[in-house]
């Protein structure tokens, strides 16, 4: 590998329990019960996490309980996701399931500002992609 390019992965029979930091890109294949804060997240289709995931690009293909905030986000059509989705851009597989609030965040703002109540229009209205 060249440079500072490093990736981390946890296997299929690896469970982690407790809060995982990486500062470079992290690919789950196993089951993870804490919080993750990483650069890149791929999740395998059998991964479950248990916890809030920040990142900043998240392809997600497995279970995920808890908030997921990212700068870009893809939800493939495996994903099951129960939590609130907090992301810049997103691309929604069809198929997948996601059982919570999304709202969008605007670059360079704050991501812990509340969702608005009613929502936006005109040329600031959110991007979303459905893939199929």
């Amino acid at each position: 590998m060249a440079g500072n390019s490093t990736f981390s992965v946890f296997g299929a029979d690896v469970t982690i329990k407790g809060d995982v930091t990486a500062s470079a890109d992290l690919h789950v294949d196993g089951r993870v019960e804490g919080d993750i804060h990483c650069a890149s997240l791929v999740q395998g289709e059998s991964s479950t996490i248990e916890g809030s995931i920040e990142a900043e690009v998240a392809r997600l293909a497995g279970r995920v309980t808890g908030s997921i905030h990212a700068r870009e986000l893809v939800i493939l059509r495996s994903a099951r996701v129960d939590g609130d989705v907090h992301y810049d851009a997103l691309t929604i597989e069809q198929g997948a399931q996601v059982d919570g609030r999304f709202s969008h965040s605007e670059p360079g703002k704050s991501a812990a500002k509340p969702a608005a109540s009613a929502p936006t229009t005109g040329d600031d209205e959110p991007k979303l992609t459905l893939a199929g």
